[in-house]
């Protein structure tokens, strides 16, 4: 039981910003709560398993929650705006296949006996939502695709770096089945971005 409560304590504090701390836990039996495990999206210099790219269970599951929410709110912000049939597929697509990653991520966080606290967007997530809704019916699709690469390089690298160093096996598992989805939405995307 306060196991468990830490690990909520961690993840609703890492909900609310900042870097990882990819430190090991202590010897005793004691846990730190990372206060800071929502980074700003990763961009692809980044380096698997460096402080924005969390590798402890609490940290990745608040990132990976977090970028599947802004991947939902953001295309159902672009549907309601869009005449593209092509980029409203490409929304719905991220609507289903992100809840998908979810559940395979709660699932995983189950498995390994935690609990996956509802996510928060980070400042920089919110920001890019914003602007998508903000966006009028001309300028959104151009708007949505541009952070659509962002989250998704970010989401790459999240997935990567906890597929290869992170901390929690189901985890780690479930971080290596949805690396190719991610892939998969990034060629999408070369797709919809070349004719435009």
């Amino acid at each position: 039981m306060k196991k468990a409560c830490l690990i909520t304590a961690a993840l609703l504090l890492g909900a609310c910003g900042g870097n990882a701390d990819t430190s090991a836990p202590p010897e005793d039996g004691s846990a730190t709560v990372p206060t800071d495990t929502m980074a700003a999206p990763v961009d692809n210099a980044s380096v698997a398993g460096t402080p924005a790219t969390p590798t402890d269970a609490a940290g990745y599951i608040a990132r990976a929650g977090a970028g599947d929410l802004w991947e939902i709110e953001s295309s159902k912000a672009l549907l309601a705006k869009s005449g593209k049939a092509d980029v409203k597929a490409f929304a719905q697509m991220m609507i289903d296949q992100h809840g998908q990653s979810t559940a395979k991520i709660k699932a995983a966080a189950t498995a390994a006996g935690l609990e996956a606290t509802p996510p928060k967007l980070d400042a920089d997530q919110q920001k890019m939502l914003d602007e998508i809704k903000a966006a009028d019916a001309a300028a959104i699709d151009a708007v949505y695709l541009a952070h659509q690469r962002t989250a998704h390089d970010a989401a790459l690298a999240l997935h990567n770096a906890y597929a290869t160093n992170g901390d929690t096996d189901a985890l780690k598992k479930a971080a290596g089945e949805i690396v190719p989805v991610v892939e998969a939405h990034r060629v999408e995307l070369d797709k919809l971005t070349a004719g435009r």
